[in-house]
């Protein structure tokens, strides 16, 4: 019996264990989510969070989901620290759908997102396993009879000078029987064994994901189960007119087919059933209230709002009067295209109804919007739905799905044929990428001015559509009216620029739009690094000396360049005839991150021979994940940012797969060495900074080599597999 047992819940294999079980799910939906948005006191119950069994496996319960960022690995380095466990008996597992107990602190609601994961658990997760150990001591004192003062823990063993000696499974039941302490004492960071300590935590998921037994959603295969795919219009905003399925009925193995609020299911033994009776359907399409701009026409209409003054976000000093006087003045218009998240796994998920009971499970990345929203579509109370968090191939903000589409086409796919007839959700590669949740189309109009070697003015006109406007999340984060995913980074920029300027169009376009790897940072750390890099220039400034001078109110953005530059030997290393360098340093959520490119220029485009980052995420948890975020956001920014774009043709997304939604070659990614900048601030996140600096870096030593600094992206369009 495993978790994975195909006839067992995760919930009842959770129960049926001996040792620690999760407590009660809330039963009203009123008081759950309420409470989950109160803010309330901090949940740090090991039997909330832990399941120890006989054979001294401690097992976390991550309340965020692990597709690939390593929370598994950091939840359970964070408990076993405090617990003073033995690292190979330490393993983690998804927590189930409940926001109550497992909320996101940095959000009042179960979710993964923001680089959160470590920030909002760093003390909360410590807590529970110094609860813990709490607890199993107190156990052990009570079992052998003498002061739990005199007890200790040591690599997962409990001992005591007269002999006595035993593991934690031994005391769990007894020990979680006990009340929890109210405020455990956490280690001195100086007693740290296993938190920012090289080469002594190994991922916990990796194996797993090497050898095949990582379970995900697509390998889901229950009895009478049924694949759905469905057809959904080629425009967005287009609606079912009018279908005949009675060829896609004539396919082997179609079981029915169902016409849905978002287009018309494909119910099939199988994925191969299910596709071709929808390639098989004929589906008349109402585009009346499509979007019908395609890519050239939503450029025209940004480019001239960009040359008008938008809402104003943030203002200092006398822009205008100080542009007025003169000195040299530039003025730059970026624009940065549709794009996909192209995460390796598709959209699926699984749910099975009954008529009373909703069972869902698949990599849900937003718990708590989601499980309304199945709710509301079954009509079922919510303590009737439950979600199982599965393990993801990647998402990159694309199943943080604040509008809860997925969720929403599940429980309709569900409900249309009936209770009784579990269904299994497939997005096709095409589906996903053709699908929209797309990170928004933008431009920035820059204008500054230089005079007597100072940058003396600075403005931002940005033109973008909202993410957030319609969704779950609107009225908790607009300021004003517009959306400061849109603007995060442009109207606080880390420099000193006595005279500043920064205002936004909010613009409305049928594309959906969703929140892709660093949100506003992937476009607006783009635009500040890459005009401070030419006013710099316009000043005669060497661009890390003079960034420096900018931030002296800023001493870890200064930290994180001086750190980048050190280990890129800046000063004195003599770059290879044909090659040049550039310099970016972005801070996005909380996270400093640095980082100097070397490139030269090829008939195909530049090539990027080497990335220097250095990073300040404040106390390393896990160095070595770290370093990997770093790796894998500068693949991930350096493949965009040469050549995925998302164009729309009479409002018809055109890219469906990765021949033509170019991804980086593995021959294509450059050597990378990365500094992590000792700290003792609060972890902050590393899933996402590392991507904004790499962009702004390109394009400075493209500059810096002659041959332009990119104004419109991809550097290399059209370029195809």
């Amino acid at each position: 019996m495993t978790v994975h047992d195909t006839k067992l819940s995760r919930r009842t294999l959770l129960k049926g264990s001996a040792g620690l079980v999760l407590g009660a799910y809330v039963a009203r939906a009123d008081k759950l989510f309420a409470q989950a948005a109160a803010k309330p006191s901090i949940n740090i119950a090991p039997n909330t969070f832990l399941i120890i069994k006989p054979d001294n496996t401690v097992t976390v319960l991550c309340k965020g989901i692990e597709f690939g960022q390593g929370p598994f690995t950091g939840m359970a380095t964070l408990v076993a620290e405090e617990l003073d466990a033995d690292w190979a008996q330490m393993r983690a597992d998804h927590a189930p759908s409940n926001p109550q107990l497992y909320k996101n602190l940095a959000f009042g609601m179960q979710g993964t997102g923001g680089s959160t994961a470590i920030a909002n658990s760093y003390i909360q997760m410590r807590q529970v396993g110094a609860a813990a150990r709490q607890m199993l001591v107190a156990a052990a004192a009570d079992a052998w009879q003498v002061p739990a003062g005199e007890i200790t823990v040591d690599n997962g063993v409990i001992k005591h000078a007269s002999g006595h000696e035993g593991r934690f499974g031994e005391f769990a039941d007894k020990a979680m029987a006990m009340p929890v302490p109210a405020d455990p004492k956490l280690k001195d960071p100086s007693q740290f064994r296993l938190i920012g300590k090289e080469g002594v935590v190994k991922r916990l998921d990796s194996a797993d994901k090497t050898n095949g037994k990582a379970f995900y959603t697509l390998d889901i295969n229950e009895p009478d189960m049924l694949t759905v795919v469905v057809a959904r219009s080629p425009k967005f905003g287009g609606k079912v007119a009018s279908f005949d399925a009675t060829a896609a009925k004539a396919v082997a193995g179609v079981v029915d087919v169902k016409q849905v609020s978002n287009g018309v299911a494909v119910y099939a033994k199988g994925f191969w059933p299910a596709k071709m009776g929808r390639d098989a359907l004929k589906i008349t399409w109402d585009d009346s209230k499509a979007e019908k701009r395609g890519s050239a026409e939503l450029l025209q209409q940004f480019r001239g709002l960009s040359k008008t003054a938008g809402k104003l976000v943030k203002a200092e000093g006398k822009f205008e009067e100080s542009m007025a006087k003169g000195g040299r003045v530039i003025e730059v218009e970026y624009v940065f295209p549709y794009l996909a998240h192209a995460a390796m796994e598709p959209l699926n998920a699984y749910l099975k109804w009954d008529g009373d009971t909703a069972y869902a499970r698949y990599g849900c990345q937003f718990p708590t919007p989601d499980h309304m929203a199945i709710s509301k579509v079954l009509g079922l109370p919510i303590e009737k739905v439950k979600i199982d968090v599965l393990l993801a191939g990647g998402s990159f903000g694309r199943r943080a799905q604040q509008s809860t589409h997925q969720a929403i086409e599940l429980a309709e796919v569900a409900k249309a044929i009936g209770p009784g007839k579990p269904v299994k959700l497939v997005w096709t590669r095409e589906d996903d990428m053709r699908g929209g949740y797309y990170r928004p189309y933008c431009i920035h109009r820059m204008r500054g001015a230089v005079r007597d070697g100072k940058i003396e003015a600075w403005s931002d006109t940005i033109v973008s559509q909202s993410i957030m406007k319609g969704s779950f999340f609107e009225s908790m984060m607009f300021k004003d009216g517009l959306d400061p995913t849109s603007y995060e980074g442009s109207n606080e920029i880390p420099y000193d620029v006595e005279n500043f300027r920064c205002d936004m169009h909010q613009v409305d376009v049928g594309v959906p739009v969703l929140w892709w790897r660093s949100v506003g940072h992937t476009h607006t750390g783009y635009v500040v690094e890459a005009f401070v890099d030419e006013l710099l220039e316009a000043a005669g400034k060497d661009p890390i000396e003079g960034r420096l001078a900018l931030l002296s109110k800023k001493p870890r953005h200064a930290g994180a360049l001086k750190a980048v530059a050190e280990l890129a030997d800046w000063k004195n290393y003599k770059v290879p005839a044909g090659r040049a360098r550039g310099v970016a340093v972005v801070e996005s959520f909380n996270t400093f991150v640095a980082q100097v490119v070397e490139l030269s220029m090829t008939d195909d485009g530049p090539k990027v021979h080497k990335v220097w980052c250095a990073v300040d995420c404040g106390v390393a948890v896990n160095p070595d994940i770290i370093r990997a975020q770093m790796e894998g956001g500068i693949g991930f920014g350096l493949g965009h940012i040469l050549y995925a774009e998302q164009t729309l043709d009479a409002g018809a997304p055109v890219s469906g797969n990765f021949d033509t939604y170019r991804s980086l070659r593995i021959n294509e990614m450059p050597e990378i060495e990365v500094v992590i900048v000792k700290s003792t601030e609060k972890p902050s996140g590393v899933g996402e900074p590392g991507v904004p600096p790499l962009g702004p870096a390109v394009a400075n030593a493209l500059a810096k080599l002659g041959v332009g600094r990119p104004r419109q992206l991809p550097i290399v369009p059209g370029a195809s597999a």
